[in-house]
């Protein structure tokens, strides 16, 4: 598959695929809406009420999501495992040309960043006592989900019109079963399409203000059972 490095409106970069027509992140600002949807909207959210987490991404791809997570990890001795699906990872030298030092300023946080990318793969690694990161070389149509299992579903797929066969039905019934009660799904889509499969899965839906660019955003809660 052909990339190309983009940069977008907040100066941080992404890749496009041609073949697609579609980018990595958003070109109104790659670093703003990873921080706004998946951080601000999720983990936070969730760290609100618990101080470890178990997440699921559903989309490693440049690995912007995973390195935002880390300081919280780091910073405020929250356990974070971090589970992370890619069929389709970026190669070294790719990941060299993404210049995530350019706006990642901590040098030891860009050195963590390039040690996620040399990670194996279907192999957990703490890469500090408080953050394990498992990258996990499958698609989520492969992926067994282990059951009420996740805190947190980073949901970054391409669009719907791009990965129509990742925004089925039956997968967000399969994301509905590995969230644990309470648990949370968070993406940048805000479809109605998608969020009447969100809702026919189980979840309670909530329309979220989005990140640059973009109206709004979706969080699909898991409700915890009553009594």
């Amino acid at each position: 598959m052909h990339l190309e490095i983009r940069q977008t409106k907040d100066g941080s970069n992404t890749l496009y695929v041609p073949e697609l027509n579609e980018h990595y992140h958003s070109i109104h600002g790659a670093l703003q809406e990873s921080q706004h949807v998946f951080i601000k909207n999720g983990l936070e959210h969730v760290l609100n009420t618990k101080k470890d987490v178990k997440i699921l991404e559903v989309g490693f791809g440049t690995g912007l999501n995973a390195i935002l997570t880390y300081p919280f990890a780091l910073a405020q001795a929250v356990f974070v495992q971090y589970d992370t699906l890619e069929k389709f990872p970026i190669s070294a030298e790719v990941v060299e040309q993404l210049q995530f030092d350019k706006f990642i300023l901590d040098p030891e946080l860009y050195t963590v960043f390039l040690q996620m990318h040399a990670c194996p793969w279907n192999k957990p690694q703490d890469l500090i006592p408080h953050f394990c990161l498992q990258k996990i070389h499958e698609s989520l149509e492969e992926f067994v989900v282990p059951e009420a299992y996740y805190d947190i579903i980073y949901f970054d797929a391409f669009a719907p019109e791009k990965q129509p066969e990742l925004w089925t039905d039956e997968m967000f019934e399969k994301l509905f079963k590995a969230t644990r009660p309470g648990g949370i799904l968070v993406t940048y889509c805000a479809k109605g399409s998608f969020k009447r499969s969100l809702k026919a899965a189980g979840f309670e839906i909530e329309a979220l203000p989005g990140p640059p660019g973009k109206r709004e955003m979706t969080r699909g809660v898991k409700p915890i059972p009553i009594g």
